[in-house]
């Protein structure tokens, strides 16, 4: 709470919100993983169902409140941003069609924790990008790597689908981070429900092309996976999403980005007590390395403008 700020007051109660907004927002994306786990269905097939609700959910309020804008962006000057808000529906798709499948195939526990990797590759990018980062966000990238390499080697001797479990969860930080900073791009001029409604529209476009291409089943499962699906946009997609958006108005994104780092125990929690999933004693000190090296990356980024900012509906998609 800021200094002077009473819990009465207009800023506490608005501080207050924001704050209970976050804890819902991350017991909300802690979830994920174990859903992405629980479901007996391909990974593939969930995602792409995941993002066609997700679109038809924000879709109609877009058409209903946003035709301007989407006239704006079919001329020649709004192309542009709906170029950039495609291509980050792309990198979704990638995102998804990576990390998701890495949720079935390692520990939830893991497949979350390398995946919260996205703060270490978006610092990476911004650098592509001719930007100097502080020394201590290069400590945090030391000490992140270092503790990925940790949790993945322990998975060697487990057996080798969980090591490509690892391996599909990094990949879907490195594309979640691409996904952000096109999304920055998008975001400069569009609002958040038109972005996201392209976004999701373009992901979900995507995956279908690739689950036809790949004969993947998108019909027929059990009630169980289409319960799992719904949680998954109900919980993560857009309530998720939707109470870290709402927190930023209030709570400096550097800070919410530290406590989405509490999706991690979270989704290992809950995978523990649903799934009766325990963590490999072996790979925690990387994991918990890992986490340390995340947050020093995202705190020190408060000392330095250098890294790009996370858009307004922040927060990995996870």
């Amino acid at each position: 709470m800021s200094p002077g700020a009473h819990p009465s007051g207009p800023g506490g109660r608005g501080e207050l919100l924001a704050t209970g907004a976050t804890a819902i927002a991350v017991l909300a994306v802690s979830t994920s993983a174990p859903l992405i786990a629980f479901a007996a269905a391909p990974a593939l097939a969930v995602a792409f169902w995941r993002n066609v609700l997700a679109t038809g959910a924000v879709a109609p309020f877009v058409l209903a409140r946003r035709r301007p804008e989407l006239r704006l962006l079919a001329r020649p000057g709004g192309r542009s941003q709906a170029g950039w808000s495609a291509l980050a529906g792309v990198a979704l798709a990638a995102h998804f069609g990576t990390w998701m499948p890495s949720a079935q195939l390692t520990s939830v526990a893991t497949a979350t924790a390398l995946v919260a990797t996205q703060p270490v590759w978006q610092g990476l990018i911004a650098l592509a990008q001719g930007r100097r980062l502080p020394l201590v966000t290069w400590g945090g990238i030391g000490l992140a790597v270092l503790g990925a390499v940790l949790a993945t080697g322990a998975d060697v001797g487990f057996d080798a689908q969980a090591v490509l479990g690892d391996l599909l969860a990094l990949a879907g930080a490195v594309f979640a981070a691409c996904y952000t900073a096109l999304g920055e791009q998008a975001r400069q001029t569009i609002s958040t429900t038109t972005y996201t409604t392209i976004c999701y529209g373009v992901c979900a476009g995507v995956l279908l092309v690739v689950c036809l291409a790949g004969g993947i089943q998108l019909t027929g499962f059990p009630g169980s996976a289409w319960l799992a699906v719904l949680g998954l946009v109900v919980g993560a997609q857009l309530l998720g999403h939707s109470m870290f958006s709402y927190a930023l108005h209030k709570i400096p994104a550097t800070t919410v980005s530290v406590l989405i780092l509490l999706e991690v125990p979270g989704a290992a929690l809950i995978a523990w007590l649903w799934l009766g999933q325990v963590p490999r004693t072996a790979a925690l000190p990387g994991l918990g390395l890992l986490l340390v090296g995340v947050a020093v990356v995202v705190l020190g980024g408060t000392r330095s403008r250098t890294s790009p900012p996370l858009p307004p509906e922040a927060g990995p998609p996870a």
